[in-house]
């Protein structure tokens, strides 16, 4: 697995195709295995890069919690597209790595031709601070082992074993600095949603329909961003890459076939 090393860290991803890129930036707990049934659908018309963000994955992270707010995260992620090699690309993000593709098309709009933010959210999801907050200190006290085994318990999806074993592999790739920064930077974050209207390129804003926690906000982000669409995708909660990926690779390779279509050669 190749890797960039940004500001000392060394950032791994994969590298996958050819054609214009996609970059793909995974959610909290992920790594570049949330897209392992996606990009074989796109990896013969385009260049996939699905990135582990620090502290994740196979890329490191500092011990610093602080490090992991979403400015910063953007900032790795940003840096690392550029010492790829990538001077434009499709930029698709998953709940947390959707909040940092927010930062990063606002920050630096030139790298990015077409959007996909999927169950993700343009301001803080509140309501289960209290919860969060047990999932931290079981994390730093017992180990991400511990936390994994308190947040997918009584989980519905915790009901398909190779679910659960998938979901479980990668969760515990997670540094526990980076399990807890990266919690309390979504629960502390900034509202982007006024930004947001600012952004002018084709936008795609997918929600699976269990996901209530992000249905709300996916229909906020649609209202705000000139021009864009939102699917819902039927039968899906959270991770509709994973959960539901025949729906989910159809409606993201129709946008992004649409999108290539319409731009300059």
């Amino acid at each position: 697995m190749p890797e960039v090393t940004v500001n000392g860290l060394k950032i791994h991803y994969r590298d996958v195709g050819d054609g214009f890129p996609i970059v793909f930036l995974h959610g909290y707990t992920g790594s570049t295995r949330n897209w392992a049934l996606t990009v074989p659908a796109l990896r013969d018309r385009f260049r996939c890069i699905s990135i582990d963000l620090p502290g994740h994955g196979q890329s490191e992270g500092p011990t610093d919690t602080a490090f992991y707010a979403l400015p910063n995260m953007a900032a790795v992620a940003y840096t690392a597209i550029r010492e790829i090699g990538i001077e434009e690309c499709y930029l698709v993000g998953h709940s947390m790595g959707g909040m940092i593709s927010q930062h990063v098309i606002l920050d630096h709009p030139q790298l990015v031709r077409a959007l996909i933010l999927v169950d993700t959210a343009a301001a803080a999801i509140t309501g289960s601070e209290s919860q969060k907050e047990t999932l931290r200190q079981t994390a730093r006290a017992e180990g991400i082992e511990a936390a994994f085994d308190l947040r997918s318990k009584g989980d519905p999806r915790a009901a398909d074993p190779t679910f659960l074993r998938l979901w479980r592999e990668q969760f515990v790739m997670t540094s526990v600095d980076a399990y807890i920064g990266g919690s309390l930077a979504m629960e502390n974050r900034q509202s982007l949603l006024d930004r947001l209207a600012s952004l002018t390129v084709p936008t795609l804003i997918v929600c699976g329909e269990n996901d209530e926690p992000f249905l709300q906000p996916s229909r906020e982000m649609q209202a705000r961003v000139p021009g864009s669409e939102l699917v819902i995708i039927a039968g899906a909660g959270h991770g509709p890459a994973m959960e539901t990926p025949a729906e989910f690779n159809r409606t993201l390779s129709g946008f992004l076939d649409r999108v290539h279509a319409a731009a300059p050669a």
